[in-house]
């Protein structure tokens, strides 16, 4: 497994710091309703700032702390979503994985609702089915899951890797996860930028709970990871 470029010696405690104090500057400047577009786009990147204040967290040993943010990142993302451009499935998505990674099963499977009202199932683009599959998994429904993941997972605009865990942890397809979601991590290893320029592998994070709830996990071991 390759190592991240990133090495082993970051120092979380000025992310973290980083991460907070974006976020309070960014909610220092939140325009008001008049201005919807902006309001939205402000509240996704307050989104982005608490969530990664949680993944600082998380690599800190700090899991209590982390879910404090990634409860306000939900929240953020699930603000902006009303004045969004159509197809911003980016939002729904990172309300879910963020409650997965608080370890919220009830709030993760309320945003999971929330996702497929919005018509997550029904969208064209491999990002709206993508938020469906999650959506699904988190709800514990693996046949429509696998429908959502094996939709997507040959096509050339999504990560094929990350399709083949959803599909295999609906399937409870041991050896198949164990392969896709090492693929995965490798994705990020190989990664020279990284969201919020913290080099974390929060997909896999997430993978490994909605595997872990079916009693599969592959062993990894990662400076990506706490």
């Amino acid at each position: 497994m390759p190592e991240s470029r990133r090495g082993t010696d970051e120092d979380w405690e000025a992310h973290l710091e980083r991460q907070e104090s974006r976020y309070r500057d960014g909610e220092a400047r939140l325009p008001g309703i008049e201005d919807a577009d902006a309001r939205q786009r402000q509240l996704t990147r307050l989104g982005n700032a608490a969530g990664g204040a949680g993944l600082a967290l998380l690599m800190l040993g700090r899991p209590g702390e982390a879910g404090d943010w990634f409860h306000r990142a939900a929240a953020r993302y699930r603000e902006s979503y009303a004045d969004a451009p159509p197809d911003s499935w980016g939002r729904p998505i990172g309300a879910i994985k963020s409650l997965v990674l608080a370890g919220d099963w009830p709030a993760a499977e309320e945003a999971a609702r929330w996702a497929l009202d919005a018509g997550a199932a029904e969208a064209p683009s491999p990002i709206g089915r993508y938020a469906a599959a999650l959506a699904a998994l988190v709800l514990g429904d693996d046949v429509r899951a696998r429908e959502h993941a094996d939709s997507i997972r040959s096509r050339d605009d999504f990560p094929h890797a990350v399709g083949d865990a959803l599909a295999y942890v609906a399937a409870q397809d041991v050896v198949g996860y164990i392969e896709a979601v090492e693929a995965v991590h490798e994705s990020f290893a190989a990664r020279e930028e990284y969201l919020e320029d913290l080099p974390v592998a929060d997909t896999v994070l997430v993978l490994q709970a909605l595997a872990r709830r079916r009693g599969i996990e592959a062993e990894l071991s990662s400076p990506l990871l706490p």
